[in-house]
């Protein structure tokens, strides 16, 4: 049998931090993206009995692989104690305990694991240690998930929020939907299959919207789109273009439509840092910077216009111009991990366009925290404060993965994949971003170094 053990002190009281494990997303919160996957939440919290899915990745595989834990709570026993076991998965045993203690400094959570590989005992001790290595970045990462947003919810308290999430289930709306929850805001998904508990359907091609659904909320987030990676073709374009014009005029002419019940509700939008066009050198791009020519700027300037309904109408609209986000869970990041772990990464063409790059626990957090701020309305840049040249974040990455970055990719790489349109405004654009607005909203970075930020979302 190994055994894992962790003690992480928390300046809050042992009441607050118990009750943010006991609410939706906390697993979420908890889990590295790019170690493991969350594929059903506790069924009943961490009360006896509730169950949760949690798929541990295999290295290399960008998700596509694993192995599944179905883990049981037992021991509840609020404010001091919960854990879980194995109900069924790859291991021969696993008990995962959590005590809550008060302490001078705050909470102290100490945590213990006993879990057995399966196998004979002479061949065992190889897979515990490499689990058991795989546990301590976990516990690592949660460590520093766990202070970060206990200190968030510490700046944001106030009345419960109803808030309907669009594009929930993606890269940025999985963890903005947990953090959320972990503040206990009552958060409502929109989707387009049959809606379920906590959710509400629309169906954008028809015109339909659950009006109901959106009269009850206080915030609406569009965060949906077509994935704008691809070869450009006609047809692509299209496809980008009209997922994200039509679904948030669906919303904005709703969001209108009610407004004259004297409801304040507030409209948050997606946007993209292509806004500003592919290519602008060393300029310093702010909110009130001119938008470029090409087609992705295009697509960012009708996105950001198709709000317009709600404005008009008096409903608070901020659209989120988006940098590159950084997750071990996909995007970028994600794709370019695998290479750079084999010693084959390396910059992106010349490695002077710039990078604003923008980790996933950021961004999440910058929504969150423009939807739980009155007063905050017009365009926002979402990138770091630090913004970087590609052949620097090259170098940040390999350092932090420990590995050389000796093979650059050439500009006809990324033209074979997304053609030349594609290439020069998807992979090869460079935009540097000010972020001065969101730090004079007064959201706090968490990640402002690019290795830090690096270090932390591949749980490093």
């Amino acid at each position: 049998m190994a055994r894992y053990t962790h003690r992480t002190v928390l300046p809050y009281d042992r009441q607050t931090v118990f009750d943010w494990h006991e609410r939706p997303g906390a697993l979420v919160r908890l889990t590295p993206p790019g170690l493991a996957k969350v594929e059903s939440e506790p069924s009943d919290g961490v009360r006896n009995g509730s169950r949760a899915t949690v798929k541990a990745l295999a290295p290399m595989t960008m998700g596509a692989a694993g192995l599944r834990m179905v883990a049981e709570h037992v021991g509840y026993n609020p404010p001091d104690a919960f854990e879980d076991v194995q109900a069924k998965g790859p291991l021969q045993s696993w008990h995962h305990r959590r005590r809550f203690l008060e302490i001078d400094e705050g909470t102290a959570i100490e945590e213990q694991i006993d879990f057995q590989a399966p196998g004979p005992r002479v061949a065992r001790a190889v897979p515990e240690a490499v689990i058991k290595r795989g546990i301590r970045r976990g516990f690592d990462y949660r460590e520093r998930q766990l202070l970060d947003d206990l200190r968030f919810h510490a700046e944001h308290q106030g009345r419960r929020l109803r808030i309907v999430v669009a594009g929930s289930t993606g890269l940025v709306g999985t963890q903005l939907v947990a953090l959320l929850g972990g503040g206990g805001h009552e958060v409502v998904r929109l989707v387009r299959s049959d809606p379920g508990p906590g959710e509400i359907g629309w169906d954008v091609k028809a015109g339909q919207i659950d009006v109901a659904g959106i009269r009850a909320a206080d915030v609406v987030i569009h965060l949906g789109g077509t994935p704008i990676a691809g070869r450009f073709t006609d047809k692509h374009k299209r496809d980008v273009l009209d997922s994200r014009v039509d679904s948030t005029l669906l919303l904005a002419r709703t969001l209108a439509d009610l407004a004259s019940d004297g409801k304040k509700r507030t409209f948050i939008c997606a946007s993209a840092v292509g806004y500003y066009g592919a290519d602008r050198g060393d300029e310093i791009l702010t909110e009130d910077s001119a938008p470029g020519s090409d087609f992705l700027a295009e697509v960012c300037q009708k996105w950001e216009a198709a709000c317009e309904p709600a404005r008009q109408a008096g409903v608070r609209v901020v659209n989120v111009r988006t940098g590159i986000v950084q997750s071990g869970g996909g995007g970028q990041l994600a794709l370019q991990q695998p290479l750079f772990e084999l010693g084959l990464g390396g910059r992106l063409g010349d490695g002077q366009q710039w990078m604003p790059w923008i980790t996933v626990d950021d961004l999440a957090g910058l929504y969150a925290h423009i939807a739980l701020t009155d007063g905050l309305s017009g365009p926002v840049n979402a990138s770091a404060p630090e913004p970087v040249r590609n052949a620097d974040y090259t170098r940040a990455l390999a350092g932090v993965l420990r590995r050389p970055a000796l093979l650059p990719v050439p500009s006809f790489g990324p033209k074979l994949l997304l053609g030349d349109e594609g290439a020069r405004e998807f992979a090869l654009a460079g935009q540097r971003i000010s972020a001065q607005r969101a730090l004079d909203w007064g959201y706090r970075f968490r990640h402002e170094d690019l290795r830090a930020g690096l270090s932390h979302v591949l749980a490093l």
